[in-house]
């Protein structure tokens, strides 16, 4: 049981490592389409990089995930919000659902703790 927790991170940070590098990988053509829909695209893509591959290493190792899984929060519920909008788009909806259930797992994240095989516990003792 003490792998379990661990097993919950990696899950949750492989959806935002892959977005992260993506994003970053195509850093102007990311930024561009933020542009085109909000001000400061260039800086919310910035953001939206460090938020994702900070939050998900955070989540990966283990090491401050309160804080890394609020980054995640923090970047999750406006981009579901914008971008995930099932009342515009009835299509949609699959997409809010799944950043929904991504956010209640990141809560459970912050509620739970790391757990035994990680990096706060490391350090803990």
């Amino acid at each position: 049981m003490k792998y379990l927790p661990l097993a919950a991170r990696i899950c949750l940070s492989l959806i935002f490592f892959k977005a992260g590098i993506s994003h970053l990988t195509g850093f102007g053509g990311f930024a561009a389409m933020l542009g085109q829909r909000l001000p400061l695209g260039g800086l919310l893509a910035a953001f939206t990089v460090i938020f994702q591959l900070l939050g998900s290493l955070s989540l990966l190792l283990g090491y401050k995930i309160k804080i890394g899984a609020l980054l995640l929060i923090i970047f999750l519920i406006p981009a579901t919000l914008m971008f995930h909008n099932f009342v515009v788009d009835g299509e949609q909806l699959n997409a809010f659902l799944k950043n929904v259930g991504l956010i209640g797992g990141l809560l459970m994240m912050i509620y739970t703790g790391a757990g035994a095989v990680s990096l706060d516990n490391t350090v803990k003792g």
